[in-house]
């Protein structure tokens, strides 16, 4: 039995709406380069996405809601695991950084400030913290 088989179905669907959201970001210019493309591999993983699952949200990813965290702390908990995605498997580059910065704004954080929140969450999670202290100076940022 994995971890995720202790949740309800909808924690599963709840991966599954946050992994076809994701998606719905990369196809935003139309296509998944091999760099989403590999991102998404590992996302699905993570996420515990069935392949089967992982097919039919690419093949149909609007037809899942987009359905943002309602709590700024489910937000920045997506925004920190993420970013620890990108940091961990060293695809950090201007084009990591954009999509970030766009699934970000899809998470609820403002346009006017993610590129700040999302440069201060890549440097935090390059010094190692944990998820309380990410989440401590994520918040005193915006005070």
């Amino acid at each position: 039995m994995s971890f995720l088989d202790l949740f309800d179905s909808g924690f599963k669907q709840r991966n599954e709406d946050h992994f076809a959201a994701i998606v719905r970001v990369a196809m935003d210019d139309g296509i998944i380069t091999e760099e989403e493309k590999a991102f998404l591999d590992r996302l699905a993983r993570n996420l515990d996405i069935s392949e089967d699952k992982y097919k039919e949200i690419l093949k149909d990813y609007k037809s899942h809601p987009i359905n943002p965290p309602t709590s700024y702390d489910r937000r920045l908990e997506r925004l920190y695991d993420l970013s620890r995605m990108v940091y961990v498997d060293h695809i950090k580059g201007d084009h990591e950084e954009f999509v970030l910065r766009k699934i970000a704004v899809g998470l609820g954080f403002s346009p006017d400030n993610v590129k700040y929140v999302v440069d201060k969450a890549l440097t935090l999670v390059s010094n190692g913290v944990d998820l309380e202290t990410f989440i401590e100076e994520i918040r005193n940022m915006n005070r």
